[in-house]
Order: C-alpha cells, then structure tokens, then sequence
C-alpha cells in the first residue's frame, strides 16, 4: 500500500514544476507525500515519506525520486517492518516518477491563477515500471513558485505494485485480522524556479 502511494506522490509531484517555463526544483521542505492505511477494516492511519527530490527541465522532462527509507508511519517498528517486507528497501531504495510536461500550456499560468492537469506518469518502483493517469492541482503561487497537489485522492490497490505478499506478511507479523489492499494517497509539492 506504502509503495502505491509513493509513486502517486512522486508523479503529482513531476507536474508540479511545469506551471511556466524553465527549470523548476522541488523544494522538500515545503512538499508531503501522504498515504493512508486500514487495519482490521476500521482504524485508520496516516503516513508519509520524509525525503524526495524533483526537478522540471526548460523543455518539460519532469523526474522525482523518493527515498523509500525514509518512510515515516509514527511507530518505529512498523517502519522497518515496511522497508523490509513491502518496500524492499535494500534492494530498491528509491522509487522514481517520469514524465513530459506541456509547458506552453503550463506557461499561461498567472501567479494567483490554477489549473487542472490530466497527468500521464510512469512509477519505476521494485524494478518495474508502472504508469499512472491522475488528476493535479496546480496553482502559481508566485512569479518563482508552484504548488501542485491531487486534486482528489489518489487510491491505488496493493496488485498494481505487486506488494501483496509484503502487506500479508505485515498483517501475519502483527496479528491482524486484514490490511486494505487498497490505499488513498495525498500530495502537495512546492516547486521553486532555478
């Protein structure tokens, strides 16, 4: 479910930096990749990745990277349990978003003005390569700023990563009764013009 999420995060976070032409850079401190997790069908978490990167080029190439070892689900434990069972983190430390933004469209944007992006990504996550088709938000917060968001949450089910066997070994190793095999995931990134 952890992995799903980061990939959607990472995608909203590629489109980010296209609001108008040049080169554009994720400012990490400002940006959050959220999901959220369902255990034995009531109870609710949330949580996030720590660490990513991103940068938009003059000609719209977008890339994202998210340091999956920096997942943050508030219980120790739970963190390490992930990395090891569902993100795979020694083997598959990053997890990186691609994409081809339209910055002639992007460029009409006016600080104070928003947009709806249909966006087209592509998850390389666990040595595979998934694509992604989404909904962003994006406003021009300033002349130098972006900020993109989902504009809805983004819900991605466990098969599409092919982390199933990782979230039921999780749900064995804390005898739970189930673990949603689906999960909603949340962004906002703030992009900064180079």
């Amino acid at each position: 479910m952890l992995t799903k999420k980061i990939g959607l995060a990472a995608a909203l976070v590629l489109y980010a930096g296209a609001a108008m032409a040049g080169g554009w850079t994720l400012n990490a401190d400002q940006s959050k990749v959220s999901f959220g997790s369902i255990k034995n069908g009531y109870t609710g978490e949330s949580h996030y990745f720590a660490g990513m990167t991103g940068s938009v080029d003059d000609t719209g190439a977008a890339k994202i990277a998210l340091d999956v070892t920096s997942v943050d689900t508030r219980i120790e434990i739970r963190d390490e349990r992930m990395l090891t069972h569902v993100l795979k983190a020694v083997d598959f430390p990053a997890a990186e978003v691609t994409s081809q933004i339209d910055m002639a469209e992007m460029s009409k944007l006016s600080p104070g003005e928003s947009t709806i992006l249909d966006a087209e990504l592509v998850l390389s996550f666990l040595g595979a390569d998934i694509e992604i088709y989404t909904e962003l938000f994006v406003l021009a917060v300033a002349e130098d700023r972006v900020l993109v968001t989902s504009d809805e949450m983004i819900m991605i089910g466990t098969d599409e990563l092919c982390i199933e066997e990782g979230v039921e070994k999780l749900r064995e190793i804390a005898g739970l009764d189930t673990i949603a095999q689906t999960t909603p995931v949340t962004l906002r990134l703030m992009f900064v013009k180079d």
